[in-house]
């Protein structure tokens, strides 16, 4: 018989009597289990539910996880993967789920729950205006669930919720981790198991300075700090498995690396794990492949690497490997971090400071913890192990005690309405949608001025919409239809249909086209030379973008239409010639997977402009080129179904 804590209990009390729930509980509490409840009890009544995950593979994974229960009950939707779309139990990116609200609200008539995973995203710079949206415009037949890492101001969040929607919503929160942290660090080349002792000696150098309230002069000498020999301690103290965070995809393979010469696997061991592996990588078609011999050799050592530059069926053999708890020492990016149960017994930060959109910075306490959450398995461990790696040149002992002893952060609203969202609600509300910003938790949380300036910018992007012409006499026209389905590419996308030149692309040109919308050049990467044909897109691209960006700078917007990014053009071309992946990759610098991902990416833009008002004409030619584009390591479909 499942034992559940107090704090589950109450939220499934409060879901078995109707309401909806918030659960505010630490990385590795127990969220999950709630979810399952609502799952299990939706499906045994013949309800119908949704779930929905801030990524896509972490919505990828929940298929997964969910799929050994549910079996031909469960669905998929995530842009670039669509599997048995009309399913009781429906997996989807949250971005899917508000557009489905905009776009299809009667395709939601017979679901009766929504799970909002890592709902505390509605934080995020960049996307946290998809979980506002979606909370506002929820339909009033559906209730919800929503499970956050802990915020402090999650009353606030419920009440906002309420007095949009004049229903209750329970609130659960739980404080105490399941498993306790013990927080240690390593400065200059020591550990050190006590805060104290690591601002009074960890931040001073042999010329006597240190314990001061800033960072050390880059001018004072360090004594070095050494991964291996950090590891090597976790080793001979028992503190193993790890998962050890890097803010950069090459170090993670450099530290990996340095570890070569580190076995941490018995014969046994050794022996299991090859045979799994080969297993896997033979059942995701990664045999032969070069990477995948390269960290083969690390793998029998019981040492892996995982980041967004990997293939990402190779990424979940690793996922797969560290879940049978033959690896010992991985090495990741933050996105491990996110909703994926794979706890481990230590966590390592390789350092406190991150880049978060506008420049580097120390970490926020939300997403340190959300990292060392992970430490410490449940019902396996007494206790869970976080190693800080501090550089006093880069971190003050203040910043230190603020990270690892401050409350986190509260949740503020980041409304950043989109002009594809704009049109959709135009349609319904025509002049009226400024009466929706009240609505908003932009709303609830600010005062009064800063209410007036949120309504004069989103009266500023309409009027660029009518000046643009996708509205005309309180209407939205043909062109502002196309807009309305091309979240994020909008307008740029929109001129190009509206001048006719869409409807002249040949297949190869719309994938250059939908790729270089949503491809993000990484800073100081070199443009290769171009075709005569992505080469004269681009200068249609930058005329139409110049136009826009005009406007919205005379109406005074802060924040540009992005700009299309033709770099990864060559690669694409030679794709649909027909090359193999493998031989694509010399056409760009980019990591394999990030060219997985922005090809998956631009096949969802492809999806969704054919959904719009386009002729029969180029619906086929899209189809055609789905099809060529969609093949092999690019299909996420064929990567969900493997066993």
């Amino acid at each position: 018989m499942i034992r559940y804590d107090p704090f589950q209990l109450e939220a499934m009390k409060y879901i078995s009597q109707g309401l909806s729930v918030i659960v505010s509980a630490p990385t590795g509490a127990g969220k999950t289990v709630i979810a399952e409840h609502v799952i299990n009890d939706c499906l045994q009544k013949g309800q119908r539910v949704i779930y929905t995950a801030p990524i896509k593979a972490l919505s990828n994974q929940k298929y997964r996880d969910f799929q050994l229960t549910a079996r031909d009950r469960i669905g998929i939707l995530t842009g670039d993967v669509t599997l048995n779309p009309d399913a009781p139990l429906l997996i989807m990116t949250t971005e899917i789920f508000r557009n489905k609200i905009l776009e299809e609200r009667s395709s939601l008539d017979e679901y009766r729950w929504i799970i909002f995973d890592e709902i505390h995203y509605i934080d995020d710079y960049e996307r946290g205006s998809v979980w506002e949206e979606s909370l506002i415009f929820l339909p009033n037949h559906m209730n919800f669930l929503g499970l956050s890492a802990t915020i402090p101001n999650v009353n606030e969040f419920a009440r906002w919720i309420e007095t949009i929607h004049k229903k209750p919503v329970q609130v659960v929160i739980e404080e105490k981790r399941p498993v306790p942290l013990h927080f240690y660090y390593q400065s200059q080349g020591k550990i050190y198991d006590d805060y104290r002792e690591v601002a009074k000696r960890g931040f001073s150098t042999l010329e006597g300075y240190g314990g001061g309230k800033g960072r050390l002069s880059r001018s004072l000498k360090l004594s070095p700090n050494q991964a291996p020999a950090l590891i090597k301690y976790l080793a001979d103290k028992d503190m193993l498995p790890c998962i050890y965070f890097v803010f950069s995809r090459r170090r993670t393979e450099y530290l990996a690396d340095e570890l070569e010469s580190y076995d941490f696997l018995n014969p046994e061991e050794k022996e299991r794990i090859r045979a799994l592996y080969d297993d896997l990588c033979r059942r995701f078609d990664l045999t032969g492949d070069p990477r995948t011999e390269r960290l083969k050799f690390l793998v029998e050592r019981g040492i892996a690497y995982h980041h967004a530059g990997m293939l990402p069926t190779l990424k979940e053999v690793i996922e797969r490997l560290f879940t049978s708890r033959l690896l010992k020492v991985i090495f990741t990016t933050e996105t491990f971090a996110l909703g994926i149960n794979m706890p481990a017994r230590s966590v390592i930060f390789d350092e406190l400071r991150k880049f978060y959109g506008w420049g580097f910075a120390t970490l926020r306490t939300r997403d340190f913890y959300q990292m060392a959450g992970r430490a410490g398995r449940r019902a396996i461990d007494t206790e869970g192990f976080v190693f800080c790696r501090i550089n006093p040149h880069d971190i003050s002992p203040q910043e230190l005690h603020r990270v690892i002893f401050s409350s986190p952060e509260e949740v503020k609203s980041q409304l950043n309405t989109s002009y594809a969202t704009l049109l959709n609600l135009y349609q319904h509300y025509g002049e009226n949608l400024y009466d929706v910003y009240p609505q908003s938790f932009h709303y609830f949380q600010v005062k009064a001025p800063l209410r007036k300036e949120a309504v004069e910018y989103l009266r500023a992007k309409v009027n660029i919409l009518k000046e643009l012409g996708h509205i005309r006499k309180n209407k939205v026209t043909e062109k502002g239809q196309f807009a309305s389905k091309v979240y994020g590419y909008e307008l740029i996308l929109a001129e190009i249909y509206d001048e006719g030149i869409m409807e002249g692309m040949s297949e190869t040109e719309l994938g250059v086209l939908a790729l270089a919308a949503v491809y993000e050049a990484r800073k100081g990467t070199a443009k290769p030379r171009l075709s005569q044909k992505a080469d004269r897109l681009e200068h249609v691209t930058k005329r139409i973008l110049r136009h826009v960006h005009r406007l919205e700078k005379t109406v005074g917007l802060s924040q540009f239409q992005k700009r299309f990014h033709f770099h990864l053009s060559p690669a694409l071309e030679a794709w649909l010639r027909g090359e193999e992946f493998g031989d694509i990759l010399k056409y760009t610098d980019a990591d394999e997977g990030e060219v997985v991902r922005y090809f998956r990416m631009a096949l969802q833009i492809l999806r969704e402009i054919q959904e719009a008002p386009v002729s029969d004409k180029l619906k086929n030619r899209i189809h055609q080129l789905l099809s060529r584009l969609n093949r092999d390591v690019i299909d996420s479909e064929k990567q969900l179904r493997i066993e």
